[in-house]
């Protein structure tokens, strides 16, 4: 049996306040093309479909005419899709009845049965060969938040450590659903796990992901998954990458999400189970749409040399001229440093879309870079201005308050 793992799409994300529509819109005409050349049985997205949890309609079309095409070009194909921490779980079960015709699953929030116990049922999904055979379960586990796993002794587990309510109801909510899972397929049925969240170890993007809730505290054990698991397809975090071992994966996004990430290797996971075993891992890099360029930091005559050599080709259309951020190091303010970036750029190919000043603030002390509010983000922007405020970081506890009421607000955004 063949899978195909991604996640964290960021359908609708906007770039400095550019549309990324034309980007999504070529990974996924790639992606549908790449499941059909492969003769993929299954399509599991991990999460983070949409950039925020009222994604714009042109968002919306691109995932469902997606959906569409999918099962028009491979009836047989088994599609499971997860919400995320950026995605609105409502939204995404809602259209779920009519999925379910195209071979979709579409998981968005978790259930307690009266007992308290996980409904485990309504989150497994077996997977079918061509024949219309069940090879494999997958679990799929969507985005927990804080208010559907601790409260009312749904963390409660004599197994967890460490007293934090919500790492506990996190796993407690994975292992029962592990247990189900071994409970209900047979000895020759594969499990494949697919969950978003943040796992020890795990190296995190500089600048573009926001924290799940509590910063790092959140962070699992890739122990939670026992080796009957054999494959774990984990979405969050944008640099592709294993965990611990082989079998545990993150897919990584299929598009830069910050100029941070332009280094990243862009992939989808294609994986091939042989009855209940992992048979192997292949890598399937993801062609990228549109250039990204980051020049500098350097001083600002070598800036101004390297962007006369930045290739670029005039005949495409504007909507893939490649994005460019530039980094400049000045000894002193230059007034017209706009202007002359600009010059430049003239009658070139080019989208700059951030350009980011660095003057010396004396002494040993590095170069301080001048740069806009939206490129910080609420998070830094909160550290910085309660470094200025009382001369010191703000400590653990302090950010931790933070990104609960972070969530709070994002969550308050999400429709009924």
């Amino acid at each position: 049996m063949k899978l195909i793992h991604t996640s964290d799409w960021h359908l609708g994300q906007t770039f400095h306040g550019q549309e990324r529509h034309a980007e999504h819109h070529a990974f996924l005409t790639w992606l549908l093309d790449t499941l059909v050349e492969r003769q993929a049985d299954a399509l599991l997205v991990a999460g983070d479909i949409f950039d925020v949890v009222n994604p714009s309609l042109r968002a919306q079309e691109l995932l469902y005419d997606f959906i569409v095409g999918a099962h028009e070009r491979l009836p047989s194909l088994d599609m499971v899709l997860i919400a995320g921490n950026h995605d609105s779980g409502n939204r995404i079960e809602l259209p779920a009845p009519l999925m379910k015709r195209l071979r979709t699953h579409a998981l968005g929030r978790v259930r307690w049965l009266d007992d308290g116990r996980l409904d485990a049922e309504r989150l497994l999904v077996p997977l079918t060969d061509a024949a219309g055979e069940t090879r494999a379960w997958c679990l799929a586990l969507p985005f927990l938040r804080p208010a559907e796993v601790t409260g009312n002794g749904l963390a409660a587990d004599p197994a967890a450590e460490g007293g934090n309510d919500y790492v506990a109801g996190i796993e407690r909510v994975h292992r029962q659903l592990i247990e189900a899972a071994q409970a209900r397929r047979h000895p020759d049925q594969a499990l494949v796990a697919m969950s978003h969240a943040h796992l020890h170890g795990a190296a995190v993007s500089e600048a573009s992901e926001r924290p799940i809730v509590i910063g790092g505290e959140e962070s699992l054990s890739a122990a939670l998954f026992p080796a009957e698991i054999a494959y774990v397809a984990l979405g969050h975090l944008h640099r592709p990458q294993r965990v611990s071992e082989e079998r545990i994966r993150y897919s990584g996004s299929p598009l830069p999400l910050d100029f941070s990430e332009v280094g990243y290797p862009h992939q989808v996971v294609e994986v091939t189970l042989t009855g209940a075993a992992l048979a192997g891992v292949e890598i399937l890099p993801i062609p990228r749409p549109v250039a990204m360029h980051r020049v500098g930091p350097a001083p600002l005559e070598a800036v101004l040399a390297e962007l006369e050599t930045l290739s670029q080709d005039p005949a495409l259309p504007r909507e893939q001229w490649p994005w460019l951020e530039v980094r400049v190091e000045l000894e002193a303010p230059v007034p017209d440093l706009r202007a002359r970036i600009d010059a430049a750029l003239e009658g070139k190919a080019l989208r700059l879309l951030r350009l980011e000043r660095r003057l010396p603030q004396g002494g040993d002390r590095p170069a301080a870079a001048r740069v806009d509010l939206a490129s910080l983000g609420p998070r830094k922007l909160f550290q910085h201005t309660w470094a200025r405020h009382w001369d010191a970081p703000p400590d653990e506890a302090v950010m931790a308050d933070f990104d609960r009421l972070l969530q709070d607000v994002l969550d308050g955004e999400e429709p009924s």
